[in-house]
């Protein structure tokens, strides 16, 4: 039977008053068990019994990317105390996160049928024809315990398959940390990965960043790599920004600007290159005006990191959480938007997400905002922010808070979502939290890694108008195999 017009405007009249306003819907994303279980290439029984700590069943840290109604979000299955995981695990949804399969990514740890016993620091990232990229931290060496490499997979099928990893760089120094992909958006030939490389004069480790800082001397060097033929061969990787010693940058994100050339990579300078008016560590971008071929010789300055913040805190305990302090970049034509956690002067101990924009491709930045709503609530963290634009140029702002903690109880954490559709430089700009959890975790269930941690960064994609935080809750309920899980929310 034919619709009329005015049965149409009904229609879509009765969905937008359904549809306003609508809680943020949640679904499992890694049903199951571990697929490491039986696992015994990586010897894990040897690695405890040298005094490494194993969660089995732990899902952490994921980054999740979207092409059509294919979602995809890769983290780290099974995680060590001391560094890594077991392998790198692939939620895989075709049905827009309705429902979601597992699939082990191959070759990148021993579990995995690979040369390396741990994995850590999963990307994701779709090309403009459907191709996925996946890139790996792989290290300890089967016959080397100090040899690493950055490792990249592709999978032409959403995710369901994968081919055999391609090294794109590899060294002797346990030294290679925190590299990110991302796939040109607008040519599939294109592809990017960076990372740094900490060096010290007797080599470095994965167990400790601290030992690190505190040795006679260190660089952490950023590296820069590209393919141009979607993956078939990956160019010789070059150092992209150094500085003197006991300095370095940390968390590379490659984000390609409207024009299509020209390339921003958000970073964390610290140390001897960071002292700008006294201060320990800067939010800052690199700039490339041709895919990459050449950089900036000095990052442009977003902003100055407070020095007084530590990270965030248990609520009741007052363990630390490891919250990666990393900034996370989004970009929309010539506008540009970093998010990141510090503290305010006002409250030099207390997380807060700040927010910071530019409408020139990155050459200048607006000043700081806060955009997480928790100065109301006394001694409240916010941490780990992640950012995404949608369909409708609206920047979507997701992070955790204990907003909800009450003492005695489970360290009660819930995830949230601010979003702004213009103006986004000013804090009345943003919209109050919506709250993505339907019912608190409890933060003191996660693995202790440095921290209480589910990771340095999670996931978020957009469908439309809607935004689609891929995060990881820790506890039970909602918990369902082993001390962590990943879920996928939809947040209309």
């Amino acid at each position: 039977m034919r619709t009329t017009i005015a049965g149409v405007v009904a229609a879509v009249a009765l969905l937008l008053a359904a549809t306003a306003g609508a809680a943020p819907t949640i679904v499992l994303a890694s049903p199951g068990p571990t697929p490491f279980a039986s696992c015994t290439a990586d010897a894990a029984g040897v690695q405890q019994q040298a005094g490494s700590v194993l969660y089995p069943g732990s899902e952490i840290e994921p980054r999740s990317a979207r092409f059509g109604s294919t979602v995809v979000a890769e983290y780290q299955q099974d995680r060590w105390n001391d560094g890594g995981a077991r392998g790198l695990v692939a939620s895989v949804s075709h049905d827009n996160g309705l429902t979601w399969r597992r699939v082990v990514v191959p070759g990148v740890s021993a579990c995995a049928g690979g040369d390396y016993l741990r994995a850590s620091d999963p990307w994701v990232s779709f090309g403009p024809n459907g191709d996925l990229y996946a890139i790996s931290l792989s290290f300890f060496g089967t016959s080397n315990l100090n040899h690493n490499a950055i490792l990249v997979s592709k999978s032409t099928d959403g995710g369901d398959t994968w081919g055999a990893p391609t090294t794109v760089t590899a060294d002797d120094t346990n030294g290679l940390d925190k590299e990110s992909i991302t796939a040109d958006p607008n040519d599939f030939s294109y592809v990017y990965a960076a990372w740094d490389r900490i060096v010290t004069p007797g080599g470095s480790t994965h167990s400790s960043d601290q030992g690190i800082l505190h040795s006679r001397s260190f660089k952490s060097q950023t590296f820069f790599s590209r393919t141009t033929n979607g993956g078939q061969s990956w160019e010789k990787p070059k150092q992209i920004f150094v500085d003197a010693s006991f300095s370095g940058s940390i968390g590379s994100i490659v984000r390609v600007l409207g024009d299509g050339h020209t390339l921003l990579d958000g970073l964390l300078t610290y140390g001897n290159a960071a002292w700008k008016g006294g201060q320990c560590g800067s939010i800052s971008v690199l700039r490339s005006p041709d895919r990459g071929v050449t950089w900036s010789k000095k990052p442009t300055i977003i902003a100055p990191y407070s020095c007084t913040y530590s990270g965030a805190h248990n609520p009741d305990s007052g363990a630390l959480i490891r919250s990666g302090g990393l900034l996370d970049l989004a970009v929309d034509g010539a506008k540009a938007y970093a998010v990141w956690e510090d503290a305010l002067p006002t409250a030099p101990t207390r997380g807060q997400i700040l927010f910071a924009q530019s409408t020139d491709g990155g050459v200048s930045w607006s000043s700081p905002i806060v955009i997480s709503h928790t100065l109301a609530f006394a001694d409240v963290d916010a941490f780990i922010p992640t950012i995404a634009v949608n369909a409708g140029h609206a920047v979507g702002v997701s992070y955790y808070d204990f907003r909800n903690n009450v003492a005695g109880g489970i360290a009660s954490t819930d995830h949230w979502l601010v979003t702004c559709s213009a103006s986004c430089a000013s804090a009345a700009s943003w919209s109050a939290d919506t709250r993505v959890t339907p019912a608190s975790f409890d933060m003191s269930a996660a693995p202790d890694a440095g921290g209480q941690f589910l990771g340095d960064y999670m996931g978020m994609t957009t469908n439309g108008a809607t935004f689609e935080p891929f995060f990881i809750q820790s506890g039970t309920p909602p918990v369902a195999d082993g001390p962590t899980d990943a879920f996928f929310a939809t947040a209309p």
